[in-house]
């Protein structure tokens, strides 16, 4: 893979027009050339891409057809990924049934089927009942993405959430299960979130404002109007989001509004639909919670008390006031609580320390109403595992009255593999194990997990991936892969795509830099606001060290990064551009300052105590030699726009003093997420690998 990559592509790029527009804010003059990639209408465009400016469309399709002629070597590359991908999945692939009273609900997909199908059986076995058939609602659509699904508490109805533009714009209909068939209430513009009231007559659902923003809580009552569906709920700030969930008991709705450092949840009788909303604790900056409930206590997550990696606390029913509230599981610095799932005997805990996660399982007692009882909770045990790097997650399921706790392991050599522990007798069932059809073998693997040295004094955990024949003398591609923002964690888990780059010769490489939680709370608050640049040093860290470390050379590494991930490779672009050989950028957020600055869309309100003053801390496009880049949007995108990613590469291929390849690609029929389908989505996985694989000189491309 030594060959060297073609340095010319094939014809001459498109030339965005300039058209300078200019804007002064807090004393800096910002002049912005390409502000007319930015559709007026672009709300309306989310809703009918047809709708889009004619000029605005022939630039974005002249892009991709460039894009597609740069790339054209590669075509019979990305075939041949593509098969390598889809061979990779079960056809008819099944999720493991989990257990709901009378029935067991699962989800599978069926030979040659794009999307889901929601089906349940009898508990103790039967004949299946197809719910939902993804493939036939699909059938005619360039695009369809089922949202949420849930049915109601008697079995009797499924409410299920579609969106066919990619525009996230969700449509909810409820389906009466007896027939098949659908009920007239179909609620358009919604957020694609819903939950039942016990009565399984009430439903609650999101909508969202004329700029897309989740603000407002609707009741509606089946077989009436939507146009008479009750306001429950209004967020008046925009700069908060709201969340509906429901209590593991089934005795609350939560409505939990929150942005990215504080939330405020209210709760709703379920069994009274009607009944008033009851705040737990008001909004304060800075404070987060979630809430849980058991018998006649809440179980509460707090981060109160300067408890950064939070504590657990409960708090009698009635009297939910913070100064009531007493502690079950104390904080721990260092030992960041990411979820708790409460149960009628058992409370479980997935926790991080030191990178790794691991479950925590603690018996409850049947006298938890007893102060004493609360605090004294004997017999906790863990469940960890010993690679050194792995993935763990937990499925809290339907039932609150069990034993049984169901979680799955992965890593990035282990496919995926899903348990049903029993929390009284500490014993685990495997119920599934990830089927790769054309074949894995763990041994041909390895995966490591470095620790690589920041500018600070920190260390950076990085975890790769190699096929066991690479050679470690420099010589190999890496790919290096980042996130780094609203304290998302990126785990160490199992994919099947990424095997058809590592059997290649490349090295796989995930940086856990600050603005995830993979070192705690804090290791979020260290890459935030002004601390954001430790994001961006982070990633460069990491890269130097596994060069450091003889597993690949400067000018050897790819980096991919999307949405936030994406901005993070527009700043290393321009902080250490002779690292790279090249940037894959997937709907990247790089127009940060005119986002920042446009409290029109969806996102930016929100976005405010994550990024701060973006006039402060901009890192813009300059003149330079830059590595290969390939940036990807999607047209109905309402996270990051469109034309955030043509903006930046109209402006990087003017001043790029490179010969290397700056591409764009729009997916003109999807939005963030890309394509719809389980197979759509591994072509532009290919497209991905196919760019890194020519750019490094695989033969043949």
């Amino acid at each position: 893979m030594e060959a060297s990559a073609p340095r010319t592509p094939p014809a001459m790029p498109p030339v965005a027009p300039r058209r300078p527009v200019t804007a002064t804010h807090h004393g800096v003059t910002l002049v912005d050339d390409y502000a007319w990639l930015r559709a007026p209408n672009w709300q309306d465009v989310m809703r009918e891409p047809a709708l889009l400016d004619p000029e605005i469309r022939a630039y974005l399709e002249a892009e991709n057809a460039y894009t597609e002629q740069a790339l054209a070597s590669t075509d019979a590359l990305q075939a041949e990924l593509f098969a390598e991908m889809k061979a990779r999945l079960k056809p008819d692939d099944s999720s493991v049934p989990a257990p709901d009273g009378p029935f067991a609900y699962y989800s599978n997909f069926v030979a040659g089927g794009q999307y889901p199908r929601l089906c349940r059986h009898p508990r103790d076995g039967g004949d299946a009942q197809i719910l939902l058939d993804g493939n036939a609602e699909a059938h005619g659509k360039s695009y369809w993405d089922l949202g949420a699904s849930t049915h109601s508490p008697d079995h009797k109805l499924l409410a299920y959430a579609v969106d066919d533009k990619g525009s996230e714009l969700y449509t909810i209909r409820i389906r009466d299960l007896s027939t098949g068939a659908d009920l007239a209430d179909a609620i358009p513009d919604t957020r694609g979130e819903m939950q039942w009231a016990n009565d399984g007559q009430t439903l609650f659902y999101i909508r969202i404002d004329d700029n897309h923003r989740p603000l407002f809580v609707y009741r509606h009552r089946i077989g009436t109007p939507v146009s008479e569906d009750v306001l429950v709920y209004e967020e008046k700030d925009i700069g908060f989001y709201v969340a509906l969930d429901k209590t593991l008991s089934g005795k609350f709705l939560i409505v939990d509004a929150h942005d990215h450092q504080t939330n405020e949840v209210y709760l709703i009788d379920a069994d009274e639909p009607r009944s008033a909303l009851h705040l737990v604790a008001a909004r304060e900056p800075g404070h987060e919670y979630q809430v849980d409930h058991r018998g006649s206590h809440l179980i509460i997550t707090t981060n109160s008390g300067g408890a950064e990696d939070f504590r657990i606390v409960a708090t009698p029913l009635h009297q939910p006031d913070p100064a009531n509230w007493r502690e079950i599981v104390p904080h721990k610095p260092g030992r960041l609580i990411l979820d708790v799932f409460v149960y009628e005997t058992f409370l479980a805990r997935l926790e991080r320390e030191d990178s790794l996660p691991r479950i925590v399982v603690t018996p409850l007692g049947s006298g938890i109403a007893v102060d004493r009882e609360i605090l004294d909770l004997p017999g906790e045990h863990t469940i960890a595992f010993d690679e050194e790097a792995y993935a763990l997650g937990m499925s809290a399921g339907y039932e609150f009255d069990t034993t049984t706790l169901r979680f799955t392991y992965s890593s990035m050599t282990t496919p995926a593999e899903t348990y049903d522990y029993d929390m009284a007798a500490r014993t685990r069932v495997l119920r599934k194990r990830q089927e790769i059809p054309s074949g894995h073998n763990p041994a041909d693997y390895v995966t490591r997990r470095l620790l690589a040295p920041a500018k600070d004094g920190e260390t950076v955990p990085v975890s790769i991936l190699y096929h066991k024949d690479t050679p470690l003398d420099g010589s190999a591609p890496l790919f290096l892969y980042g996130y780094g923002s609203y304290g998302i964690s990126i785990p160490a888990s199992f994919s099947t795509a990424r095997l058809s780059l590592v059997d290649r010769g490349f090295i796989f490489a995930i940086a856990h830099i600050r603005g995830g939680k993979d070192k705690g709370y804090r290791w979020y608050t260290d890459g935030k606001l002004d601390r954001k640049l430790n994001t961006f040093t982070d990633f460069i860290a990491a890269g130097e060290h596994l060069v450091a470390e003889g597993l690949t050379r400067r000018g050897r590494i790819v980096a991919n990064g999307g949405s936030a991930g994406g901005m993070l490779m527009g700043v290393v672009a321009n902080m250490a551009p002779e690292l790279f050989l090249g940037i894959i950028a997937d709907v990247p957020f790089v127009d940060v300052l005119n986002t920042m600055l446009d409290k029109e869309l969806p996102l930016t309100p929100p976005e405010w105590p994550e990024w701060g003053n973006p006039i402060a801390s901009a890192h813009d496009v300059e003149a330079k030699a830059y590595p290969h880049i390939f940036a990807y949007g999607g047209l109905t995108d309402p996270r990051v726009t469109y034309w955030e990613p043509a903006k930046w590469i109209a402006k990087l291929r003017r001043l790029n003093t490179s010969p290397n390849l700056v591409l764009l690609k729009t997916n003109m029929e999807a939005g963030h997420g890309g394509a719809s389908g389980r197979f759509e989505r591994l072509r532009e996985v290919a497209l991905d690998y196919a760019f890194a694989l020519k750019i490094a000189g695989a033969a043949g491309v």
